[in-house]
């Protein structure tokens, strides 16, 4: 079945039509039929408008259309803009981004485990840096008290940075940070500097009394020093560095902050030993018995 707007129409007449018209014609333009193959009629398939009486085909428009070249673009004046971001700088620095990579997925499977260890190697670099700053002997004693001391404040801190992160998130990206920042120096600087000396203290077998007089003579120092540095670290880190890498970050500049509270500390144990020699020396002069004598 033939679809609407299509037409048969014949291209030539059957024999019959043919034999019959031949006897019309006189005898002189008589000729000989040419024998006809027979078969049914061949017919071919004109376009016709749709629901149109005429069999006129509808011409082609495509057909007396001339081949046109297609022409090259013209560039367009206004510039496209790069959608692509660019890389973020701890993206860009070869070995170190391998590095930095694999201890983010450390830190995404095992967050606990991953600060713990990375505390340990802190504590570790931090304490061999200010016995060597110091002059003195190495002493393996003090390195096991710094383990001791990093080991217990490694998931605390962990869990104070990760809480300071999700709060005071203010529409205002300055306020955020200040906010943070002024919390961080009121709340966490000086609960960990307590800590840090009071732990030192008590591993080193000192008395109760000892212990304060410690915390007296470094935790205030330490904490105007703390406002000096550590407010630009806490800035840069919350408006630079992804929160997977915070830890890592603030892991390596604590190296250089553990290196000068770890050479506090034996500062003022060094001011305790000359304190408690010079109180030795006046209680045998007190009594007129010197050294020698007590031998």
């Amino acid at each position: 079945m033939l679809r609407p707007g299509f037409l048969i129409v014949p291209v030539r007449r059957t024999l019959a039509q043919q034999v019959h018209n031949s006897h019309r014609l006189p005898l002189h333009h008589r000729i000989q039929p040419r024998p006809v193959q027979l078969g049914l009629p061949t017919f071919r398939i004109v376009n016709v408008r749709p629901y149109s009486s005429s069999s006129t085909p509808t011409p082609n428009p495509n057909e007396n259309k001339k081949d046109v070249k297609p022409q090259p673009l013209e560039e367009d004046p206004i510039p496209v803009p790069n959608t692509i971001p660019p890389l973020p700088i701890w993206q860009r620095l070869g070995p170190l981004t391998s590095l930095a990579s694999a201890y983010g997925r450390a830190q995404r499977r095992r967050p606990w485990v991953t600060q713990f260890f990375s505390v340990l190697v802190i504590y570790f670099i931090s304490d061999r840096c200010a016995q060597t700053i110091g002059g003195d002997e190495y002493d393996p004693k003090r390195t096991l008290r710094s383990l001791i001391i990093g080991g217990g404040s490694a998931i605390p801190s962990y869990l104070w940075f990760v809480w300071l992160s999700h709060s005071f998130n203010y529409s205002s990206h300055i306020l955020s940070i200040a906010t943070k920042i002024v919390v961080s120096q009121l709340l966490f600087t000086p609960t960990f500097n307590t800590y840090f000396f009071g732990s030192q203290a008590v591993l080193s077998g000192c008395t109760p009394s000892e212990v304060l007089e410690r915390v007296y003579n470094t935790v205030p120092t330490s904490m105007v020093n703390s406002c000096k540095f550590w407010p630009w670290v806490t800035a840069f880190t919350f408006t630079f560095i992804p929160i997977q890498y915070r830890s890592l970050f603030s892991g390596v500049i604590a190296i250089g902050w553990q290196t000068y509270l770890a050479w506090l500390n034996r500062m003022a144990e060094l001011k305790e030993s000359a304190g408690a020699a010079d109180h030795l020396h006046e209680a045998e002069a007190s009594v007129g018995v010197g050294v020698g004598d007590v031998e």
